[in-house]
């Protein structure tokens, strides 16, 4: 699960805000009243959720937002005005908002996070080897049966995984499933 830093300019409303938040299930490792706090707690985090307030006696949220390294988010918690200006990329909830509203919005956050961290340990890990046979299994019968080369045949399983927004190894499954089906006949 991603940390959570909780951060508002009074610091009394950013922590009863940890609390109501750790309530609910999550993990929340600051309450802060700063911009230069924040800054300071992302970069011992590998990601997480910011929910922070509008404006911080050193810093605006968006310069807050744009020292958040990759894998962070933030969750904009301001009146519907100040959130009529809110830069785009920066999810919002207007105040006051409802609990479940708070709880939701987490939770979508949370979902993008997760889907960010499984996508970056598959690109540290590469292809597994059962991947990997797949896809020349599916080269090699573009090769033989489409009379292309490797490298013709490597990029048509990329295109294809890119037009049909599925992985090269079910790319290269579904290929040889249905070349299979078709000599069958």
């Amino acid at each position: 699960m991603a940390a959570v830093i909780v951060a508002f300019p009074r610091l009394e409303d950013a922590k009863k805000l940890k609390k109501l938040i750790m309530r609910n299930g999550y993990d929340v490792c600051l309450a802060c009243d700063s911009g230069a706090q924040i800054a300071s707690a992302v970069n011992h985090l590998d990601g997480g959720i910011v929910v922070c307030g509008y404006k911080f006696t050193d810093m605006h949220y968006s310069e807050i937002n744009n020292y958040l390294p990759e894998g962070f988010q933030m969750l904009l918690l301001a009146s519907p005005a100040k959130l009529a200006d809110c830069d785009a990329g920066i999810m919002c909830l207007a105040m006051p908002f409802k609990m479940q509203d708070l709880l939701d919005t987490l939770e979508t956050m949370m979902i993008q996070y997760n889907r960010w961290r499984k996508k970056q340990k598959s690109r540290r890990e590469g292809r597994s080897e059962s991947d990997k046979k797949v896809i020349t299994a599916a080269k090699e019968l573009l090769m033989e049966r489409n009379h292309m080369t490797e490298n013709e045949a490597h990029r048509y399983i990329q295109k294809i995984s890119m037009d049909s927004a599925t992985n090269m190894a079910e790319t290269a499954q579904m290929i040889i499933e249905l070349k299979g089906k078709e000599w069958e006949l």
